[in-house]
């Protein structure tokens, strides 16, 4: 029986890898064979393309170079992990997936989304989520939980101005809104029992 394939997508500081953490957990317990990935990265190869990605300055590279860059790890970590896991019955659980490039690249990068989408129809076969949970905060909340968890010391991403990050949330909600098949909005504040229960209340259909 196949499994499924589950992206977990929100701007930076919305407690991703804690739910990740908390979801695994909960699906063990469930029975499921769980592996836990991110992007970019979860291959060796596609590592090295995390470091180039994420270490140096702000313009280390420019948006087309990084567009390329995401696609080309992606791709590996498509072939060599994501679906062969699922193929085998197992469920995948990645810390973001294309909709982070559609929206950091594609819509705040400038770049467009149909550049993005195209890049991914050529390296990763348009390979999807079966659910893209997509954890939301208000802007002020992410940006005070950023500053405790960073200490001023983002990567080269994450530490963009207000009005980039401003662009990828507005993004996020627009995917969410134009494919409600596949994108589930979580409310990312309370504790993080209480958003775990939320993502529980909403992947329960795909156990089935």
């Amino acid at each position: 029986m196949r499994g499924r394939f589950i992206s977990i997508e929100g701007g930076e500081a919305v407690g991703k890898s804690t739910q990740i953490r908390l979801l695994a957990d909960w699906l063990r317990n469930e029975g499921r064979t769980v592996t836990i990935t991110r992007e970019p990265g979860g291959t060796d190869s596609a590592e090295a393309i995390r470091s180039l990605l994420l270490e140096g300055g702000a313009d280390r590279w420019n948006a087309r170079s990084e567009a390329l860059l995401f696609a080309a790890a992606r791709a590996d970590h498509v072939a060599r992990l994501i679906r062969p896991a699922v193929e085998a019955g197992g469920w995948v659980i990645s810390d973001r997936f294309v909709d982070s490039s559609r929206a950091y690249q594609g819509i705040a990068g400038g770049l467009g989304d149909d550049a993005i989408l195209g890049l991914h129809r050529f390296g990763s076969e348009g390979f999807l989520p079966d659910c893209t949970l997509l954890l939301e905060l208000p802007a002020e909340e992410a940006a005070r939980r950023a500053a405790l968890r960073d200490g001023g010391d983002s990567d080269r991403i994450g530490g963009r101005d207000a009005d980039f990050h401003a662009s990828v949330a507005s993004a996020f909600r627009s995917f969410a809104a134009a494919d409600p098949d596949r994108f589930r909005a979580i409310d990312a504040s309370g504790t993080s029992d209480v958003v775990h229960a939320r993502i529980i209340a909403v992947l329960q259909p795909l156990m089935a």
